[in-house]
């Protein structure tokens, strides 16, 4: 475990980021696994049948990826406040939300998941391929949404390397399994799916272990469900706004995703390949707000508010330096990239990706900034700007769908995520000015009450 409330802010933070960069790039990889093996042994085809899923895998899994780390904000508070019988409740009031949600997400995906395939204008040569592979994907959101808890929960007490190992391991797991069973026992699209649902189910279980071994903190009792209704109320305040946030934001994403299915399978192919080498760029810039998020959330608990404001500073002027080596990169070796995914025959396939990559790595400062005021605003527990920035990034992601994609093609399509990660800032900005204003004044109040010996007798007193 490692506290973030003492020693040099920009050393800790950098530290903490390094286990989530490589545990969000072996996950990003986790990912694209299926994507390459699908796409150099079954085709173009069911390349794009799995791609085509990927919106909708954001909207569900997305809803579970954001209810966990809300819920984990709270834990860190408490753990920087070294309140940890409350830390205690806050882990079993998690356990049982999240079972409550598992349930329902399960249940109400899989009766819906082939209308909205169907809705999304899914083409019909890849329809059945892209069922059956979203289909055993939502059947193990148990897997997924275990795994998001309890990491995050790990996270939260300031340990970011152990749930890398775990990833690691799952890769190599889902790695192994995929070329047995596609390649193998020739499963098709169900295979890749099946080996990316039991490689989750084992990094669960290496975290459920790894609690129960290490971590006596999170090692709970009867006692610690007996928790009333306020505290339950204090959970879904923090975590269901990061959770619809983040299914407003896959919305978005399954506008557009219709909108590149009336374009044709080889836009849908260009889509699917280039986005995960898009997601793999991203990494630093999602892992400095991960990381940004658990410190402001410990220090604000511990009342370090000093310390955020320097924290977030430095975290933005790294995570901006970031983008802009992510983004040359993709631009100028995204094309060697491709041939991962798809055949180098495909050539109009390589046209329609570098489109995407020339328009999107040229703006991901864009992105860092967003990442930073985003996650911020999360761990001082405010969750409701947020969510409005998702709004906006749904908004402009449909205008890119239905206006621009209309006018200018893929171009269009290509745009839709500089153009969300624009809108989602402009609604950020004047509330993370404003908390930083409000954080300065906390701070000048402390030090005057440290400097004032009056007031300092009166607290001891």
């Amino acid at each position: 475990m490692r506290d973030l409330t003492k020693g040099s802010p920009a050393k800790l933070i950098l530290m903490f980021t390094v286990p989530l960069l490589i545990g969000n790039v072996f996950q990003q990889f986790y990912n694209m696994v299926d994507m390459i093996i699908v796409g150099q042994t079954l085709g173009k085809n069911a390349l794009a049948a799995v791609g085509a899923t990927g919106s909708l895998t954001f909207l569900i899994l997305g809803f579970a990826q954001g209810l966990t780390a809300g819920l984990a904000i709270i834990t860190a508070q408490r753990y920087g406040a070294k309140d940890y019988r409350g830390l205690k409740k806050s882990f079993a009031a998690s356990v049982v939300i999240s079972l409550v949600v598992t349930i329902a997400l399960t249940v109400l995906s899989l009766v819906f998941i082939r209308p909205m395939l169907q809705l999304m204008q899914t083409p019909v040569e890849i329809i059945d391929q892209a069922q059956t592979f979203i289909s055993i994907i939502l059947l193990g959101i148990f897997a997924s949404m275990s795994f998001n808890l309890l990491s995050n929960v790990i996270r939260a007490l300031g340990d970011s390397r152990t749930p890398l190992f775990f990833l690691i391991i799952a890769v190599v797991v889902n790695v192994v399994l995929d070329l047995i069973f596609i390649i193998s026992f020739g499963m098709g699209v169900e295979g890749a799916a099946i080996a990316t649902v039991i490689a989750q189910v084992c990094s669960s279980l290496l975290c459920l272990v790894y609690i129960k071994k290490k971590i006596p903190l999170l090692q709970l009792r009867k006692k610690d469900f007996h928790f009333d209704k306020e505290e339950i109320r204090v959970h879904l305040n923090a975590a269901l706004p990061m959770a619809f946030q983040s299914s407003i934001i896959a919305i978005g994403a399954i506008v557009l995703q219709a909108a590149l299915n009336s374009l044709g399978t080889d836009v849908v192919a260009a889509q699917a390949a280039a986005s995960r080498i898009d997601q793999f760029a991203n990494q630093p810039m999602m892992s400095f707000g991960i990381a940004i998020a658990t410190f402001t959330a410990q220090n604000y608990g511990a009342k370090e508010y000093g310390r955020i404001l320097k924290g977030v500073k430095q975290t933005l002027m790294m995570s901006i330096g970031f983008s802009i080596v992510a983004g040359a990169i993709v631009i100028f070796f995204g094309h060697s990239l491709m041939q991962l995914f798809v055949s180098p025959t495909e050539t109009r396939v390589f046209e329609l990706a570098q489109t995407y990559f020339n328009i999107n790595g040229s703006l991901y400062w864009i992105l860092a900034i967003l990442f930073i005021l985003r996650y911020t605003l999360q761990g001082l527990g405010q969750s409701k700007v947020p969510t409005l920035a998702g709004m906006m990034e749904l908004v402009m992601r449909s205008f890119a769908a239905i206006i621009l994609t209309g006018l200018l093609g893929y171009t269009g399509a290509a745009a839709a995520s500089p153009l969300a990660w624009a809108g989602s800032v402009t609604v950020l900005l004047y509330s993370y000015l404003r908390s930083m204003k409000q954080l300065k004044s906390f701070e000048n109040e402390q030090q005057y009450a440290m400097d004032d010996p009056e007031i300092q007798y009166n607290s001891i007193q």
